[in-house]
């Protein structure tokens, strides 16, 4: 049976997504070794399962779909930069959402439900959205400055009314994502 590479996620608005990309791009005008997030690729995760088979993503389903029972539609505000493990050591680039215990509360009640079908609690769940990853260190400096100048940038905000089951296949080129299942709160 063939292994599918899959995860949980927020999608955003394509109006957010363009105020993204123009983040994205005034990071590109940096000489920095980032490798960038395309556009159409980002996305909010709320959970990672790796390589599951069908039978699990059924069971994931079930899950998702009686968490979904207790949670309604919420807002998020899209807004801040900052990176992973911290600004000192810049692996990955993100833009995040401002504290939200609907989306806390969302993420916790999905993570249990996970567990009980094997998986691994999260330890330190952090809302954000891959801008782009870090290859080295040269002009860290200057990544850094952007990271502060968007530090407390306010994107926008938006419903999040669903959330989506993905597939992710990696190529040469970069994953390619493809829905398996949208579910509605």
């Amino acid at each position: 049976m063939s292994k599918i590479r899959s995860f949980l996620a927020i999608e955003v608005e394509d109006v957010l997504l363009n105020k993204i990309y123009n983040i994205e791009k005034d990071f590109k005008n940096i000489d920095a070794n980032i490798k960038y997030v395309p556009t159409k690729n980002m996305h909010f995760t709320l959970k990672f399962f790796g390589n599951i088979n069908e039978e699990m993503i059924d069971k994931i389903s079930c899950s998702v779909e009686k968490v979904l029972e207790n949670h309604k539609p919420f807002e998020i505000d899209i807004s801040g930069s900052g990176a992973f493990p911290n600004e000192n050591r810049i692996k990955v680039i993100w833009v995040g959402i401002k504290n939200n215990s609907n989306l806390k509360s969302l993420q916790e009640d999905l993570d249990v439900s996970f567990n009980k079908l094997g998986f691994e609690l999260e330890r330190n769940y952090v809302s954000h959205l891959t801008i782009g990853r870090m290859k080295n260190a040269k002009n860290k400096n200057l990544v850094q400055d952007k990271i502060k100048k968007y530090h407390n940038y306010e994107i926008g905000k938006m419903t999040v009314s669903s959330i989506v089951l993905k597939k992710s296949t990696l190529t040469p080129k970069g994953p390619i994502y493809e829905n398996i299942k949208e579910f509605t709160l």
